[in-house]
């Protein structure tokens, strides 16, 4: 009460302005509601909707339908593209934007790398044998032309150049392999084998372990050693990162030092492109227990039916760093979220131990 007393004093002293207006009844602030529910809207948006590219964000919000024919344009390179990086850029497009045939008889592609004629020929025909509709073969010859024993190899050698083990040129040869395969589109998995390579299990329970999964095996993994991490180079930038550089064991690396690019180059790639999609452990074993530059090689007296069984039945995928704290990593094996038997096939085998194999195959092949 006193306040409203001591106002209107005041007021009856003040001067009273000519010309002044009288204050119009205020509007409800309805604009203010409208624009707060729209930041909310969109703050609401971003937080389910976390997309990189704004064009795709508004795409995908609003479902327009000249969305339809985006694409994402790509970034400009921090340095000029060679010509054949240019094409390899135009192909992968073509291929992503390919959709999935539906194969109505889906095969397994077997590539093999090897110098010349293959040493186990008749053991895979062993392999092969009533399951001709099944599985393609295709064949890297890197030094001479191979004398085929078997009739699932002839005829099966594609154009082939020289491979330097452990070099550039070995990552060459694997890609020329998964090109000729992929010109059959019944082809649905790829399986990748050296000379010294031999099968675990008998055909059907490869083809089922391979056909009913949705993943690829491939061995992958981050060394922080000398003989991982430690063979990166900036020269790989812009494309490969140093987080992105992984590791693994591939076919037909034998030569210490000089295996560069058969350990790192397919696991690197899968890791950037699908790091979902690889299961981090090959299919194919081989034993680094001797901590040599070459893995195990196994002699004719070393092949025994113990020795075979005991590999089938390993359920743990083994890594070690090359560091100085020599890390053992082991992890499961696990096949469509069940743990499973790591192997189907194993390496490194000498030519003498055929007639043993080819002995023991019935036995040690039962599922």
């Amino acid at each position: 009460m006193k306040t409203t007393r001591a106002w209107q004093f005041h007021l009856k002293e003040l001067p009273i302005m000519s010309g002044s207006r009288q204050r119009p009844p205020l509007k409800k602030p309805m604009w203010i509601i409208i624009l707060v529910s729209m930041v909310c809207i969109f703050l609401v948006a971003a937080y389910i909707y976390p997309l990189q590219n704004s064009a795709a964000a508004a795409c995908n919000f609003f479902n327009s339908k000249g969305c339809t024919e985006y694409v994402d344009v790509p970034s400009t390179p921090s340095r000029a593209l060679t010509d054949d990086e240019n094409y390899s850029q135009v192909v992968i497009r073509e291929i992503l934007k390919t959709p999935f045939i539906q194969s109505k008889n889906p095969k397994i592609a077997f590539l093999f790398l090897t110098p010349g004629s293959l040493p186990f020929e008749r053991l895979w025909d062993k392999f092969f044998q009533g399951h001709e509709d099944r599985f393609s073969v295709y064949i890297h010859a890197s030094r001479e032309k191979p004398v085929h024993v078997s009739r699932y190899f002839v005829g099966r050698d594609i154009c082939s150049d020289k491979v330097a083990w452990g070099k550039i040129s070995m990552v060459d040869a694997e890609r020329r392999l998964l090109a000729n395969a992929l010109r059959d589109p019944d082809n649905q998995h790829f399986v990748l084998l050296s000379d010294s390579c031999v099968p675990l299990h008998n055909f059907d329970y490869v083809y089922n372990f391979l056909m009913f999964t949705n993943v690829s095996f491939i061995d992958c993994f981050v060394d922080p050693g000398p003989h991982g991490t430690g063979r990166y180079s900036e020269h790989m930038l812009p494309e490969v990162e140093k987080k992105d550089f992984r590791k693994g064991s591939q076919p037909g690396m034998e030569h210490g030092k000089n295996c560069y690019a058969d350990e790192h180059y397919l696991p690197t790639f899968f890791h950037m492109i699908d790091p979902g999609g690889i299961a981090n452990w090959s299919v194919t074993h081989v034993d680094w227990s001797e901590g040599k530059w070459h893995p195990k090689s196994y002699r004719a007296q070393d092949v025994t039916y113990e020795l075979l069984k005991n590999i089938t039945f390993i359920d743990e995928s083994l890594h070690v760093t090359s560091d100085v704290k020599k890390t053992v990593m082991l992890k499961p094996c696990k096949w469509n979220g069940q743990r499973r038997p790591c192997y189907l096939f194993a390496r490194k085998f000498y030519p003498e131990t055929l007639d043993r194999l080819m002995h023991l195959f019935s036995n040690y092949t039962m599922v």
